[in-house]
């Protein structure tokens, strides 16, 4: 039994090594925060840990993982929406003069590729995230999220679209 429990400990502790920094990026890009990307990848390990029996037989094992980083980071986002509007709600606007309130955000302000992420929903983020700075294809990205195949497609498609929008001010029109 002592060998299974040893076995079962090095083999998540090369995943640990092999997936941890990823794991820790991928919650940084889907929440915006540095400080809780540790966190949310340390949660998420702790998470696969209690469940290694059935992890480690899983057929991709990091795709599972990168699916609990998601949720996680989902759950994170509700609750800081949640916190925001409660704030706005008793004590107006967030901020002084931080260009950002809950009701009206300063799309202008918004100039580099990290703050234009976290205006996408968190479905769109992690289609693009997953896809462009992870390099997943569809189906691995579907797998992750769970969701069907066609709608990472359609939510990449929109998410590209709408950073670019973000990102990239209309010229006008030249009479």
């Amino acid at each position: 039994m002592g060998t299974v429990l040893d076995d079962a400990a090095a083999e998540f502790h090369t995943f640990f090594e092999e997936h941890y920094a990823e794991l820790v990026r991928l919650a940084r890009s889907l929440t915006g925060e540095a400080d809780a990307a540790d966190d949310l990848a340390a949660e998420a390990l702790t998470a696969l840990w209690d469940h290694w029996d059935r992890v480690r037989q899983a057929d991709h094992p990091a795709a599972y993982a990168r699916g609990v980083v998601a949720n996680l980071a989902r759950t994170r986002i509700r609750s800081a929406v949640r916190e925001r509007r409660r704030i706005a709600l008793f004590w107006g606007p967030l901020g002084d003069g931080d260009g950002y309130t809950v009701d009206d955000p300063d799309v202008s302000t918004v100039v580099d590729v990290q703050g234009a992420l976290r205006r996408l929903s968190f479905r769109k983020r992690a289609c693009v995230v997953l896809r462009y700075s992870f390099d997943l294809s569809a189906l691995d990205t579907s797998l992750v999220l769970g969701i069907s195949v066609g709608t990472v497609k359609s939510q990449t498609s929109r998410g590209l679209a709408e950073l670019q929008r973000l990102l990239v001010p209309e010229t006008p029109v030249a009479a």
